[in-house]
């Protein structure tokens, strides 16, 4: 059963992309709206006149009038302040949904105690670091929908995921577990942002079957597939602008140094991919891999 919720945390990116309004090529996710009455124009209504009176001229309406029944329209201006200087990667447009689909990873308490050790070894280095407000690893790029794609699509992957699973208890093979334990640095597409993130090391057989079935249904409706030798990852951190070079050559082995030596022993994400989910602008739709 597919289940949504409206999330509490805000996107990361807002919902806009500069792709037009074309549907997919699936039929049977077409959505369609229909009006029952014609909206009234009220600046050419006409004066009902009696024939056997004389004719009056016709006042023009007063502006004033006509502003009363104009339809608002919702406006949006992007406030870099309000996102910490962050970029998006599309241009905001109406109706457009940002969509990506992942694993959850919920923090343990030694993990937070590590991301803030993290935080402040980058800012001694000079590149000062921002947490990240959620963590996850990602099975699929960031693209965009137009809202009358939203089911299909989810139906979509419903049905492909359905086909993993029985595949899986004919193999008799249990939920699996991914395990991370070596930090890397990333970038996005546009290198405006730079991210210190942790590689999965543990589960990328299972994590790459999935990303298999995600492409089939992106490629029905014609989105980016995943990247082709993909690095699995929990991103942990970021900030605005290219810091690769100086985050490799200044500070990652120390960072390491900090994982490995964790007083409890290596330290290592552990996340059970038990619930795959695909958060779509504001909803969140939950995928149950049992």
């Amino acid at each position: 059963m597919i289940v949504n919720y409206r999330s509490s945390s805000s996107d990361e990116e807002p919902d806009n992309s500069s792709e037009n309004d074309s549907s997919p090529p699936r039929k049977r996710g077409k959505a369609t709206e229909t009006s029952t009455s014609e909206p009234l124009d009220y600046g050419s209504a006409k004066r009902t006149e009696d024939k056997s009176t004389n004719k009056t001229p016709r006042l023009p309406l007063p502006e004033s009038m006509k502003e009363m029944f104009r339809e608002p329209e919702e406006q949006w201006t992007d406030n870099t302040e309000e996102h910490g200087g962050r970029l998006g990667s599309f241009q905001h447009e109406r109706g457009n949904w940002v969509t990506y689909v992942f694993f959850p990873y919920k923090p343990e308490e030694s993990f937070v105690e590590l991301l803030i050790a993290f935080m402040v070894v980058t800012a001694a280095y000079g590149s000062p670091l921002i947490p990240s407000e959620e963590f996850h690893v990602s099975l699929s790029k960031t693209v965009v929908l137009r809202h009358h794609w939203i089911q299909p699509f989810i139906q979509s992957i419903w049905t492909s995921l359905t086909q993993f699973q029985k595949s899986v208890i004919s193999n008799q093979t249990s939920l699996f577990f991914c395990m991370a334990d070596k930090l890397r640095v990333y970038f996005n597409a546009e290198k405006t942002r730079t991210f210190l993130g942790m590689e999965i090391s543990t589960g990328t057989i299972q994590l790459l079957e999935l990303i298999k079935l995600v492409d089939q249904t992106m490629k029905e409706f014609n989105l980016s597939t995943f990247y082709k030798d993909p690095s699995f990852h929990v991103s942990l951190a970021w900030c605005v602008g290219d810091h690769t070079e100086r985050l490799k050559s200044a500070c990652l082995s120390e960072l390491q140094g900090l994982v490995d030596s964790h007083e409890d022993g290596p330290f290592y994400i552990r996340l059970n991919c038990k619930e795959l989910r695909c958060k779509s602008g504001n909803k969140v739709f939950l995928f149950p891999q049992q």
